[in-house]
């Protein structure tokens, strides 16, 4: 019994995770309808980030993940105003083929800087410790970015629901025009939500290096992932990102575990599909 809770322990806090890169995707294509093909790629710069300033100045990913979401931050902003903001209206595979051009440049920017070899932190402070409960074994560098995940989400959430500004990007969402009509700026709220987004990516980024190698291509999986969460839990609902990010984790924790690891994301692609056809919308879609 002992080991079907480890599992469910690791595929929660993997969960956790993938909810924080699920809900700036979710938010991004909710509230813009834009999708984003690059948000996997914003990770991988975060990882970068947080990686050379631990290898370069020994800051520890505990402290350099602030700069690497303010970094990701500045980043989607500069290219939402030099690249997303030119496509909005345009058609959806305007959007799409930019991001996804988007995506190629950055990740060969970084193979042509950093070499595709993988980079590991050797001596982070929680690299490596874990606490004992019972038989269960909880590892801290994961339990400290599953608790950040649901620190920043819950901040999100009662941003988007308790504040003025939440309720002008809810409104912008909902109906542009109309929202335009109420003299709201929807193109400082697009500006703010694509921020938000990479944001989110850049936190979970800065954190990652704790115990994972930085790589090109690491955030190719991830991206998929998320794409996957958002289509279940719904687009732009910040709860069913969540909700579905857990699942996806479950999922994938106890296939991969009880069947074989070869198996776990034909079971997470098994579940988005029935639940895609019963509820295009997603779980809690708006």
């Amino acid at each position: 019994m002992a080991v079907f809770f480890q599992v469910v322990l690791d595929g929660l806090l993997n969960g956790m995770l993938y909810a924080l890169i699920t809900v700036g995707l979710s938010l991004i294509w909710g509230v813009m309808d834009v999708i984003n093909f690059a948000h996997g790629e914003f990770l991988m710069v975060a990882m970068y980030v947080s990686y050379w300033l631990g290898f370069l100045m020994h800051a520890d990913p505990l402290i350099s993940w602030i700069a690497s979401g303010a970094f990701v931050f500045l980043l989607s902003v500069i290219i939402y105003k030099l690249i997303i903001s030119q496509l909005i209206g345009k058609p959806a595979l305007s959007v799409l083929l930019a991001t996804f051009g988007l995506s190629m440049l950055l990740k060969n920017i970084c193979l042509n800087r950093f070499s595709p070899n993988f980079k590991l932190l050797s001596d982070t402070y929680l690299g490596g410790k874990v606490i004992p409960l019972g038989d269960i074994i909880l590892p801290m560098p994961q339990f400290v970015i599953a608790i950040a995940s649901l620190a920043v989400i819950m901040y999100i959430y009662r941003f988007i629901t308790r504040t003025k500004m939440g309720w002008a990007i809810q409104a912008t969402a909902m109906d542009r025009d109309a929202a335009e009509l109420m003299g709201i700026d929807t193109a400082r709220i697009f500006a703010l939500v694509f921020g938000i987004g990479g944001a989110c990516v850049g936190i979970a980024g800065g954190l990652l290096p704790m115990y994972m190698p930085v790589h090109p291509e690491v955030g190719s999986l991830f991206s998929l992932i998320a794409f996957v969460c958002v289509a279940l839990g719904g687009f732009g609902s910040i709860v069913g990102s969540l909700l579905a990010a857990l699942l996806v984790g479950l999922v994938e924790a106890l296939v991969g575990f009880y069947v074989a690891p070869i198996f776990k994301y034909v079971a997470v692609f098994g579940i988005y599909l029935i639940v895609i056809l019963i509820r295009p919308r997603g779980l809690f879609g708006w």
